[in-house]
């Protein structure tokens, strides 16, 4: 066991968004002495068992990483760097043709990458929107809670300072959940970018290989438009393009070059260091 895996017992666990967990306890360790879960005293919930995995030391507090992050956060690795070589690949076939069917064969076998990452992404997208209906049904209750506590308030049942307490101690719950929110929404976004640029998954290598080079690459602003012969007064200009706007299929993925997340993720970070 490592100085850091041992260094977890008897700290005080919160999760990223600044919310008490509870207590390490203790850690259950595999016949090589590695940590498999670690024991939280949750107060009335009782003992927790919580993968190693989703805990991290910061400071003089363990920090608790949510599954559905760690989930999203590999798929958004995976399938960056997927679609990052599909083109690449698309880009060597559009120099040189001779390679066309040797890269056939790897283009497959990424297809059929993509297709089983969709199917994890169709329940990661499915988790994340369970987990933002439970938050929403947070705030109805934190927000019923403070009507509650004004009612009481002004018919005289508790005093002015309880009040206040009621009123700060929810809006720190609020700015919690209003974090966790917004980082829910800002991985759902860019999973839908990543999807735009998931394209030529069933269509025939042999046949759209060397088109798909071109317009993947942006090398095709538009396609040429034939007018019908008994058109009296076509519509000029750039609006009667029957190609889609480049700037959904072309947006750049917002993720590193190695996969990793971009700067913003690491905002989890500076708000744990300044509690």
């Amino acid at each position: 066991m490592s100085k850091e895996e041992i260094e977890f017992i008897g700290k005080q666990v919160k999760d990223m968004y600044g919310t008490f967990i509870g207590k390490v306890v203790g850690t259950i360790t595999d016949i090589d002495g590695s940590v498999q879960t670690v024991g939280v005293d949750c107060g009335s919930e009782g003992l927790r068992q919580i993968p190693f995995e989703q805990l991290v030391v910061q400071g003089a507090f363990v920090i608790f990483i949510p599954r559905w992050r760690l989930e999203a956060q590999r798929l958004l690795r995976e399938k960056g760097l997927t679609l990052r070589r599909i083109r690449a690949l698309i880009d060597i076939v559009s120099d040189n043709d001779d390679m066309k069917e040797d890269a056939e064969l790897i283009h497959e076998k990424y297809k059929m990458k993509l297709l089983t990452l969709d199917e994890s992404e169709k329940q990661i997208k499915e988790k994340l929107d369970h987990r933002l209906a439970e938050l929403d049904s947070q705030l109805k209750s934190i927000r019923m809670l403070v009507f509650d506590a004004k009612l009481q308030y002004k018919s005289n049942e508790i005093s002015d300072t309880k009040y206040e307490s009621v009123k700060t101690q929810t809006v720190e719950i609020i700015e919690h959940i209003e974090h966790e929110k917004a980082e829910i929404v800002n991985i759902q976004h860019r999973i839908s970018d990543l999807s735009v640029e998931n394209v030529e998954r069933t269509e025939n290598p042999k046949e759209q290989l060397h088109s798909a080079a071109v317009s993947y690459l942006g090398k095709v602003e538009t396609n040429p438009i034939t007018e019908p012969t008994k058109t009296v007064a076509p519509i000029p200009g750039p609006a009667i393009t029957n190609t889609t706007p480049p700037t959904q299929s072309q947006k750049p993925v917002a993720i590193g070059a190695d996969g990793a997340e971009d700067s913003q993720d690491s905002d989890w970070l500076s708000r744990m260091s300044s509690q």
